[in-house]
């Protein structure tokens, strides 16, 4: 059963309100992303939603009309190295409280999508299991980091052509494996990923 998550404030609260979400967090090779953002109320941006649902042309858009309207917004990661040294999940909040220490301005309020809250964030949290469909800044923060782990993976495959990051993003797919059992792992490759592992004569 998944951890309550634990509640600092409400989102009635006065003062910007911040969304944060990650991307990468079930990949086998590369970093983790997590972006924060503040909306402006004053400029709208239509169509926001869980960046899963969206196409990649319409998240590239709607990226750039983020970066345009947000009143603050901040994109940060946590590398492979940091990902074999922490874990993935502290991996994971280490790029989201990165991501909200970036904002040009301080959120009074921190909406996280999921159940957990990364410690040592600059304001009141909360998290909010399922919020990148639900608050429209989680949203837009889902946006942003899909978007960063995407250009990351064709930044991969420029490096390392032979896996075709470009085509699987460095998810576990049926072509990412075969490539990996054909050429073994890179750098990128997070060592401590079961498929990964594997090849390296570790347990399954």
């Amino acid at each position: 059963m998944a951890a309550q998550p634990e509640l600092f404030g409400t989102p009635e609260d006065d003062g910007p309100v911040a969304g944060v979400d990650e991307a990468g967090r079930g990949p086998l090779a590369g970093p983790v992303y997590a972006a924060a953002v503040i909306l402006d109320p004053a400029r709208p941006i239509e169509g926001l939603d869980d960046s899963k649902k969206l196409s990649p042309e319409r998240r590239e858009f709607l990226a750039g009309r983020i970066r345009e309207r947000a009143l603050a917004w901040a994109v940060a990661s946590a590398s492979v190295e940091e990902i074999e040294r922490l874990n993935i999940l502290q991996a994971t909040m280490l790029a989201m409280r990165r991501a909200c220490m970036d904002l040009s301005r301080a959120p009074a309020l921190i909406l996280v999508d999921g159940n957990r809250l990364p410690k040592g964030l600059p304001g009141r949290a909360r998290a909010i299991v399922g919020g990148d469909a639900l608050e429209p800044a989680i949203s837009a923060a889902s946006i942003l980091a899909k978007t960063a782990r995407d250009a990351c993976c064709l930044e991969l495959h420029a490096r390392y052509p032979q896996y075709a990051f470009d085509r699987h993003k460095g998810y576990g797919t049926a072509l990412h494996l075969a490539r990996l059992a054909e050429f073994g792992p890179c750098p990128e490759h997070r060592r401590g990923f079961a498929p990964v592992r594997k090849l390296l004569g570790g347990p399954s």
